[in-house]
């Protein structure tokens, strides 16, 4: 009489006193090779086992041997991918990062918050914020101050008062140092500052918010 393997198994997850041993009910190769060695040893001498099926089940071990092996050198390697992607993130620290985009999301009858990249000091200037066709909405006067990232709020409002409607808006600056020249700087561009992970996922710190690596387009000196 032939035992086969899986009759052997019965329930993996028990012991004889009926204690949970393999809660995932997971069988690894070494599990098959005391299965198979246990079914050689009380294997009936009158009808030993089919040389055909011991082939078959010691190929299905070694497929899973196999298996195994390359299962562990995939995790190595994804591993090893992550710390250099990683260790590419961190090396972004003091570029410049882009979200792709100079518009902000306004939602009607809210304020917005948004950040602007100087990267000379601030004689004079002005911030105007644009609809998508380019009217102008809104004008901020600057006063002189040092270069950086300087954080604005909106009120939601155009230049008469009125509440605008949700949607898109263009915000970019002219300004001068009054020394070298004149400047323009518009929002979604801002040096990067920091990088921290979560959860594995780098995020990126560009003016003074952190991104995921999805949301930044382009990275520059």
């Amino acid at each position: 009489m032939v035992t086969n393997l899986n009759q052997l198994a019965g329930n993996p997850t028990t012991s004889n006193k009926d204690t949970a041993v393999n809660p995932k009910g997971i069988l690894g190769k070494d599990d098959f090779m005391k299965l198979l060695l246990t079914e050689l040893k009380y294997q009936d001498p009158t009808s030993p086992m089919d040389t055909e099926k011991m082939l078959t089940q010691t190929s299905q071990l070694a497929t899973l041997e196999s298996a195994d092996n390359t299962n562990k050198a995939m995790k190595a390697l994804v591993d090893q991918l992550k710390a250099g992607q990683n260790l590419g993130v961190v090396s972004a620290i003091g570029k410049i990062g882009s979200l792709g985009t100079e518009s902000l999301l306004h939602t009607k009858d809210k304020k917005s918050d948004f950040d602007l990249y100087f990267n000379h000091n601030i004689k004079s200037g002005t911030v105007k914020i644009l609809d998508k066709q380019g009217n102008l909405i809104k004008t901020y006067d600057l006063k002189p101050q040092d270069k950086g990232v300087l954080s604005f709020t909106w009120d939601g409002t155009d230049n008469e008062g009125k509440q605008v409607e949700s949607g898109e808006y263009k915000i970019v600056a002219d300004y001068s140092d009054g020394v070298s020249g004149s400047y323009t700087t518009s929002y979604g561009s801002y040096p990067i500052t920091s990088v921290k992970f979560d959860n594995g996922s780098a995020l990126l710190k560009l003016g003074n918010n952190y991104y995921p690596m999805s949301k930044v387009k382009e990275i520059h000196e």
